[in-house]
């Protein structure tokens, strides 16, 4: 069946119905919800009981890029920096040398083990050499796995940030691969080039990103997602433009923001929720559309070689070579290896080379959805059970929640106080988005004139204002009176 106008809003409404579905029931039978994504795409298309004709490596790249950047910053904004901040350097060196060491270690084995040139085995090294951000956070956050020792932060700050490396080496030896007469070292410009631009913009993005929503005043609450939105993508777009990296300047900018005080957070954290689960969707069911699955068969043989030798050697070999100068105990270090899901992000990357033409595109194509494949089915799988085995999981009942976790999903205050705005307190004409309230509090009303009006971060403070407030235990009231910058007894 062909895709029409007429029928492509049908049929894409369907398979999601049927996603959605199948989703909310896999994980009673341990399978991930991403595999399922891919088998009913697979099942639609051309070699499946569906008949979809799809064959547009064009198309999907561009739903695949569209749908990372959602991903990347709904993973960036959910990223708490206070738990991140004491694993940046390892996430930082997982991330960049990790990667590389990855897509070398596994590049060299390949190249021995087919007919591909070193080129273009180091190409299929570094297509499957990150960590994918949608499989990591996708399967972390179903189970709802509480892991020990910033495991987990080191693990989303990981996969968040190292499709950027991975984009760039795929980038490289593209080029090396259509013009053999450059050399490895017209790779390091390249490099530099690439994440400088691209920490500086996700960062200047960042901040005047927050300028624009906490200072544009629209008339609409359910705007400011969308304006979110618009940023995220001109963030991408200009700095991929001046020549930086796009996924690495969204990711940080997300990040930025989402430890920044905003207007309507609550709302804009919600919608990407809820957004970032649409596009992991439609991309795992737009590239299982893409794959025809008669083609993969004869490539089964030597895809489970090289996704044996990922799995269980040059990724927990690359990960412990980075992680040296850290200490670090050793079954932490193992279940860090054992959590290098492969999924969508590669089969994305695997486009470019269809793009190119290169000779081997399609059998390199095939290769690479089997190893994402078998990543998801053979790690995503055992998460759990690799953390129990190793001693780094939590229990459920020790798990701890943060004061943002509470926030959002609206747990109950246990103090509540009544705080007077007195005539030229310095918080009088301010937004409350501006006054840096304490994240374990809440302005839950505001008495005004005999009135109660519900706020939110766009709400201005008056003199003689009486905020009610609510905040988990008696420390956070005292941080709000510092906040307000006044004391205890002005309170009503």
């Amino acid at each position: 069946m062909d895709l029409t106008i007429e029928n492509i809003l049908l049929v894409g409404s369907l398979l999601l119905f049927i996603s959605i579905i199948a989703g909310k029931t896999s994980y009673k039978f341990g399978v991930p919800t991403l595999v399922l994504f891919l088998g009913i795409g697979m099942l639609a298309g051309e070699d499946g009981i569906g008949g979809i004709s799809f064959d547009d490596p064009q198309l999907a790249q561009l739903i695949g890029i569209i749908s990372l950047n959602f991903i990347l910053f709904s993973g960036g904004l959910d990223t708490d920096w206070k738990a991140v901040k004491p694993i940046v350097k390892e996430g930082f060196v997982l991330s960049t040398l990790g990667v590389l060491l990855t897509a070398v270690g596994l590049g060299t084995f390949v190249y021995y083990v087919t007919d591909f040139t070193i080129y273009e085995s180091l190409l299929l090294g570094s297509i499957v050499s990150s960590t994918d951000a949608a499989a990591v956070f996708s399967i972390l956050r179903s189970k709802n796995l509480a892991l020990r020792a910033n495991l987990r932060p080191t693990l989303e700050m990981e996969s968040g940030s190292n499709d950027p490396m991975a984009y760039v080496l795929t980038i490289a030896f593209l080029g090396l691969v259509i013009n053999q007469d450059k050399g490895l070292a017209s790779m390091i410009p390249l490099f530099f080039q690439q994440m400088i631009i691209g920490t500086i913009a996700g960062f200047g993005f960042g901040k005047l990103s927050k300028i624009i929503i906490n200072k544009i005043n629209l008339d609409f609450e359910g705007l400011y997602p969308v304006l979110v939105i618009a940023l995220m993508f001109i963030t991408f777009s200009v700095t991929d433009f001046v020549g930086g990296n796009g996924f690495l300047a969204i990711y940080i900018c997300a990040v930025f923001l989402g430890n920044q005080y905003l207007i309507h957070k609550k709302t804009i954290l919600k919608m990407y929720d809820g957004l970032a689960w649409l596009m992991q969707i439609v991309l795992f069911l737009t590239l299982g559309l893409l794959v025809f699955p008669s083609q993969i068969v004869p490539v089964i043989g030597i895809g489970l070689i090289i996704s044996l030798f990922l799995i269980f050697v040059a990724r927990p070999a690359a990960v412990f070579i980075s992680l040296i100068p850290f200490k670090m105990k050793l079954r932490r270090r193992f279940y860090i290896s054992w959590v290098g899901l492969r999924g969508a992000v590669p089969i994305v990357f695997a486009t470019y080379p269809l793009l190119a033409g290169i000779d081997k595109a399609n059998m390199m194509f095939n290769i690479v959805f089997f190893i994402s494949l078998t990543s998801i089915l053979i790690q995503g799988t055992t998460l759990s059970v690799v953390a129990k085995w190793l001693k780094v999981s939590i229990p459920s009942e020790e798990k701890k929640i943060t004061p943002s976790e509470k926030f959002l999903e609206e747990h109950p205050k246990t103090e509540m106080r009544e705080i007077g705005i007195a005539n030229g307190n310095k918080v009088v004409g301010k937004k409350i988005v501006d006054i840096e309230f304490p994240k374990t509090a809440i302005i839950a009303m505001i008495k005004r004139d005999e009135k109660y009006i519900t706020p939110n971060g766009g709400t201005v403070i008056m003199e003689d204002d009486v905020l009610i407030v609510l905040s988990e235990n008696k420390k956070g009231i005292k941080k709000v009176f510092k906040a307000l910058n006044i004391q205890e007894f002005s309170a009503a």
